[in-house]
């Protein structure tokens, strides 16, 4: 997921109209360098290296803009330059930081959809997978979020709704990912724990069918060993609730030991809609 896909760069492109007074000239291998230039002929060459493809040198210019006309108008579409070109140069911590400028210094600006849309889009490119830390995952789906709170009919709304369909199920999948391995390990409550995460948090995903089925299943071990764990003459009395599939609850409670659990008297707790044993 680290490509820039070519919609997700178009989407971002037309958020802004540009100035196209590009002046001829050569590349120049001290463009970054401080030189005192006025803002009309900063700003072409900036915009002039991003279409060359130079996207790092370009966002180092728009930089400049902002740097040396910090007063001019030209300075608040410079720095979105700049968190879009380092957005193009796969510079994501800088593209994030120059976005949350721009919205920090002008949070009711009309572009502010686009910078939170540039933010989001940033966390989203650096999503690992499954098997990896997600916090960064979580960080694009927090961005993604506010984007469509906050401007729920802008241009980027649409687009952010189904990345954000696509950040659950990720998530969801290492919700999975742990549960299983609990599973491996035999740690079934660890295990039913990270299920019931999944049907109850992301219920819409791809991973909700399994969930369901492997809750119902750990459910049947856990209540088995609950039995089987109960000390001869004791009874089991308000013993900790185990969640399985539907929504059910299974709670041990003033049950006798002596009592055999069986594979009949599972299925009839599931036929009756997951009532107390």
């Amino acid at each position: 997921m680290s490509k820039i896909t070519r919609s997700a760069a178009a989407l971002i492109a037309c958020a802004l109209v540009l100035p196209a007074t590009g002046c001829a000239g050569k590349k120049g291998t001290g463009d970054t360098a401080y030189v005192a230039r006025d803002v009309n002929t900063l700003y072409d060459l900036a915009k002039r290296r991003m279409d060359q493809g130079l996207y790092e040198e370009s966002a180092k210019l728009f930089d400049e803009v902002e740097r040396q006309h910090p007063y001019s108008v030209w300075a608040r579409r410079a720095q979105l330059m700049s968190a879009f070109s380092y957005y193009l140069a796969r510079k994501y911590p800088e593209a994030v930081s120059s976005a949350r400028r721009f919205l920090t210094i002008h949070p009711g600006n009309k572009e502010a959809p686009y910078a939170h849309y540039l933010v989001a889009m940033s966390f989203y490119q650096q999503m690992e997978d499954v098997t990896r830390d997600q916090r960064i995952t979580q960080q694009a789906a927090d961005a993604f979020g506010e984007l469509v709170r906050r401007y729920p009919e802008s241009r980027y709304a649409a687009d952010a709704r189904v990345k954000l369909d696509l950040i659950n199920d990720h998530l969801a999948g290492k919700e999975m990912e742990i549960g299983r391995f609990y599973e491996r390990s035999g740690n079934w409550l660890a295990a039913s724990l990270r299920f019931r995460e999944v049907v109850d948090k992301y219920q819409t995903t791809s991973h909700t069918p399994e969930a369901l089925e492997r809750l119902v299943e750990k459910g049947k071990i856990i209540v088995k060993k609950a039995y089987a764990d109960c000390p001869p003459g004791k009874r089991i009395v308000g013993a900790a609730a185990v969640v399985v599939g539907g929504g059910g609850r299974v709670v041990l409670e003033d049950v006798t030991p002596n009592e055999q659990l069986t594979e009949v008297s599972v299925t009839a707790w599931e036929a009756q809609g997951g009532t107390d044993l």
